[in-house]
């Protein structure tokens, strides 16, 4: 017979280690993510989560988890998690939508064992720009002078998360 009883995930290394990856993301329909460590380079890019046409109101959460636990599967040695804490939104459903991705990101987080914190959006920009209210382009300009290429905004900012977590050690210093 079966069990219903929940298994404990297997432990992550921790972030102070040199096998550990860090992954930070910028989320949203358009998910900016960047993967660092310090022994390897940094792997970034943007994924789309936009649903089709046929798709149900939960399949861009369904395929965001899918694409996490193959960026997991993957890399096998993510330790930890950051991601642009949003506390304003354009409109209703942008809100929804952040709240889905961050609702499915935590659970994620939670069931692998994956330490994960939000970062302010000031706190990025000021980091990367020296401007707490730097605008995209900014951003994206802050970035091409540290010698990366990003695609777009959401690329740029999860780069820049990725930076500020190796610098601050996760905001300790």
């Amino acid at each position: 017979m079966a069990s219903n009883a929940l298994t404990r995930p297997q432990i992550r290394p921790s972030p102070s280690s040199s096998s550990s990856s860090i992954l930070a993301l910028d989320l949203g329909t358009t998910t900016g993510w960047a993967l660092g460590s310090t022994t390897a380079p940094i792997l970034s890019g943007t994924v789309s989560f936009k649903p089709s046409r046929y798709d149900g109101g939960g399949m861009r959460f369904v395929r965001f988890r899918n694409w996490l636990n193959q960026l997991h599967a993957d890399s096998e040695t993510i330790s930890a998690v950051y991601f642009e804490e949003v506390r304003r939104h354009a409109g209703t459903d942008a809100a929804h939508i952040y709240g889905g991705f961050l609702a499915c990101l935590g659970a994620w987080c939670e069931e692998h064992a994956i330490a994960y914190q939000g970062v302010p959006v000031g706190t990025i920009k000021r980091f990367a720009t020296g401007k707490g209210n730097a605008d995209k382009a900014s951003m994206i300009a802050a970035l091409n002078a540290r010698g990366f290429s990003p695609s777009d905004d959401n690329e740029a900012d999860a780069i820049a998360i990725l930076l500020w977590a190796q610098a601050t050690i996760g905001g300790v210093r």
